[in-house]
């Protein structure tokens, strides 16, 4: 028998490869004879660089960038080397898991802190960026994002 694990996140417990580290034990014990094959999901947010790292093999950077708020947190993105794509979570630097209950508030918050990513991969080297957008503390539309990249919104008014 062909056992396939395909979990993304249960939020708030388990990522998806813990969960394959509880289950795939107990099947293999559960059913002797049976083949267990691993294959953790990602729906863009918090996990999905564990979750590509698994597959790719990646080196995880780690930088200091502003959280939702602007206040400081350490954010890290996966950088492959050899094809010079980065993958970037947005949940690292503007996610919803960074912000107390009384910061939650989508007026008051940016994807600035994302941008600080998408800058710091392309000083790396990176020639493509992949951007997970779940998990956002934001509905800013990526205009923070942008901005920290230098662009620049104007109203009526300028």
């Amino acid at each position: 028998m062909k056992i396939v694990l395909a979990p993304d996140k249960y939020k708030g417990s388990l990522t998806g490869l813990e969960f394959c580290n509880i289950i795939e034990p107990i099947l293999k014990s559960s059913f002797i004879n049976s083949e267990v094959i691993r294959a953790p999901l990602a729906d863009g947010g918090d996990g999905t660089i564990e979750v590509v790292n698994y597959y790719l093999k990646g080196k995880i950077i780690k930088v200091e960038v502003n959280n939702p708020v602007f206040k400081p947190v350490l954010a890290s993105y996966l950088y492959s080397e050899s094809s010079k794509i980065a993958f970037i979570e947005m949940a690292e630097a503007s996610g919803m898991k960074l912000l107390k209950t009384e910061d939650q508030n989508c007026m008051h918050t940016t994807t600035f802190g994302t941008g600080q990513l998408v800058i710091n991969a392309i000083d790396k080297g990176a020639k493509h960026i992949i951007l997970g957008i779940g998990g956002s503390a934001t509905n800013d539309c990526g205009i923070g994002m942008a901005t920290a990249l230098g662009y620049r919104f104007f109203n009526k008014n300028h």
